[in-house]
């Protein structure tokens, strides 16, 4: 059942991303992609991979609208760092802290983590369960509430389908 589900939208994306990446549209080459991604399909229906984790195409429009939030996140936090380093006042102040995440699934987790690393000024050092230890530049900017909005959007973004699993 999951198969039939999840095994058309999979078939689509693999043919979609084929398309992208060679751009022919001779017979051969064609022929070449229709044997791969029915290959492929046949692999991860053997290996029972096929699920709602695995499909790409449920999350395409939630993880479009994500990274672009997350893009205007990381050009704040670029600001932010350039002018407490090169600021004549300011001063760094780094701390350790841990964050509890609400997010549901694995994907949930590391979109989160990884969030956190990109956005300069913060790394992700541990996850363990639900929560993340982080390392942060700035001690007064690194408490568990300035993470909630991003903990939110990227559980909402990597967590479709409501019931998570992990």
């Amino acid at each position: 059942m999951r198969f039939m589900t999840y095994g058309f939208g999979l078939a689509a994306a693999l043919a979609v991303f084929w398309f992208a990446m060679s751009g022919e549209t001779s017979p051969l080459f064609l022929g070449l992609s229709v044997i791969a991604v029915l290959a492929t399909l046949w692999i991860s229906a053997r290996l029972k991979v096929v699920d709602r984790d695995g499909s790409p195409y449920l999350r395409v429009l939630p993880l479009m609208l994500y990274t672009g939030w997350l893009l205007g996140e990381i050009i704040k936090a670029n600001l932010a760092v350039v002018t407490r380093i090169v600021g004549i006042r300011q001063s760094i102040d780094p701390a350790m802290m841990e964050i509890r995440t609400g997010t549901r699934t694995s994907l949930g987790k590391a979109l989160f983590a990884n969030s956190i690393t990109l956005t300069p000024g913060t790394v992700t050092v541990d996850v363990d369960g639900q929560v993340l230890k982080v390392h942060a530049l700035v001690r007064e900017n690194a408490g568990a509430d300035s993470f909630t909005d991003m903990d939110r959007r990227s559980s909402r973004a990597a967590d479709i389908g409501g019931k998570g699993r992990d």
